[in-house]
């Protein structure tokens, strides 16, 4: 029987999902879980989330259920996936300590996401120091599950490079030890990063630009006909920009041929794009367009969140039974490390011998 590969994701409980998560690794996720090829761990990183929400904990609590409940509703199983909560899972803060040896100043600043997230969050010199180091954490909860694969968007590769940095560091000095990660990108790269409603580069809880997984449908309407397009497009018969258009970046990420054919007179997404660069094509027509594709990606999902916000208690039960289990991974992780390290002084005979003899 073939061993399954050890699958580690997870997201900051700091508001809803939305279909940018979705697009980005949630549903890479679940095809991998139903694969039977991985056996996933699912972090959901709170206390990653605290960094830069210290003076406002309420927000992370009200949302660890609703990111739980984004996960099931898009189909994350909890009979084949395991969902935990980082703060339970205290090894890792241990691990955290001990890899920040491992890693520099300097090495910490020059990573590009955290220097992308620094500048859009205007921290400047007064970053707090967990936030700065959180690349440091994420090699824990990727580590401590001995994860091979790491499902994300190109915007975390730094990350996931600084994770490999840090295991071969590691294992360097204190012998093999440590899984060496790989990320798993979505292939289609109009998948990788989802820029947001209003054209800016990321969709982004922080900017307010989203579809949250569980809008409602006049929800997903308004903010699809409020979208970017060509701002020269002023007529119906003005030649349209399809570059740098958001309606069809997202026809483009979320459509398929068959329902472009199923939705209009036109056979395929391409021959809807040349109609429109050469003019006669409005734009409320293909927001029209976009608002049906997305009213049928989200329909489903929308309709099992319902039945999980009905039960929250099961949600919780979920989530404490897979805490219990990622706890139990990540403590025998820890002992690992502490045993080649050399500080599990109590636990080493030829330490403790030495002196009680």
């Amino acid at each position: 029987m073939e061993t399954k590969k050890i699958l580690l994701t997870g997201d900051r409980p700091t508001g809803n999902l939305h279909i940018g998560h979705y697009l980005g690794s949630l549903h890479k996720r679940v095809e991998m879980q139903n694969s039977g090829k991985y056996q996933p761990y699912i972090l959901i990183a709170d206390a990653q989330a605290l960094t830069d929400n210290a003076d406002n904990p309420e927000k992370i609590r009200a949302n660890i259920i609703e990111v739980c409940i984004d996960y099931l509703s898009v189909g994350i199983d909890p009979t084949k996936s395991t969902i935990g909560i980082q703060s339970y899972i205290y090894p890792l803060t241990e691990l955290s300590f001990y890899y920040m040896n491992l890693v520099t100043l300097a090495r910490l600043q020059r990573n590009p996401t955290v220097k992308a997230e620094m500048k859009q969050k205007n921290y400047g010199a007064n970053v707090p120091v967990g936030f700065l180091t959180y690349p440091i954490s994420q090699a824990a909860d990727i580590t401590a599950f001995n994860a091979e694969v790491v499902p994300v968007g190109d915007d975390q590769l730094p990350v996931i490079e600084q994770t490999c940095e840090i295991v071969n560091s590691f294992n360097r000095i204190y012998g093999e030890t440590l899984t060496m990660p790989k990320a798993v990108l979505e292939e289609n790269t109009t998948r990788h990063r989802l820029i947001g409603i209003d054209g800016n580069a990321k969709m982004s809880k922080s900017l307010g630009n989203t579809i949250n997984l569980k809008d409602e449908p006049d929800v997903i309407k308004q903010k699809v006909m409020s979208m970017y397009t060509d701002p020269n497009h002023i007529h119906i018969e003005d030649p349209g920009q399809v570059e740098g258009n958001v309606v069809f970046t997202y026809l483009d990420a979320f459509s398929n041929d068959e329902q472009i054919a199923s939705l209009t007179e036109y056979k395929t997404l391409n021959e809807m794009k040349e109609h429109y660069k050469k003019g006669g094509l409005g734009d409320v027509k293909i927001k029209k367009v976009l608002n049906e594709v997305l009213q049928q990606l989200l329909a489903p999902f929308r309709e099992k969140r319902r039945t999980y916000e009905n039960d929250k208690g099961q949600v919780m039960q979920i989530l404490k039974s897979g805490s219990d289990k990622m706890l139990q991974v990540a403590q025998s992780t820890l002992d690992n490390v502490r045993t080649k390290m050399g500080i599990n002084y109590f636990n080493d005979q030829n330490f403790t011998n030495k002196y009680l003899n």
